[in-house]
């Protein structure tokens, strides 16, 4: 199982929620095991600049991962979300 979180701040607080409707595209790409968008609740006192959102999606294998970013949809929420964000850090990990 691949999981594959990455982590978004949009360059305004007004283009949060449209950063995640955005990211609620990558939910129509069939490749994923589970997928999710979730706002960032900011619980952690230690983190000063921390992310708006969280993506979070399992896959079977690094195949399926591949599969889900070279579908269209991935491609077409890149374009849509980029404008609006200002950071973007992704990370992939096999779980035990």
């Amino acid at each position: 199982m691949i999981r594959h979180i990455v982590f978004f701040s949009a360059n305004a607080h007004h283009d949060v929620e449209k950063v995640r409707e955005g990211l609620m595209m990558l939910a129509d790409i069939p490749h994923a095991e589970h997928f999710e968008v979730g706002r960032n609740l900011r619980s952690d006192a230690i983190t000063q600049e921390a992310p708006d959102l969280i993506v979070y999606a399992e896959f079977t294998d690094e195949a399926a991962l591949a599969a889900f970013k070279a579908h269209p949809t991935y491609a077409a929420c890149t374009a849509h979300v980029r404008p609006m964000r200002e950071m973007r850090i992704a990370a992939d990990f096999v779980a035990d």
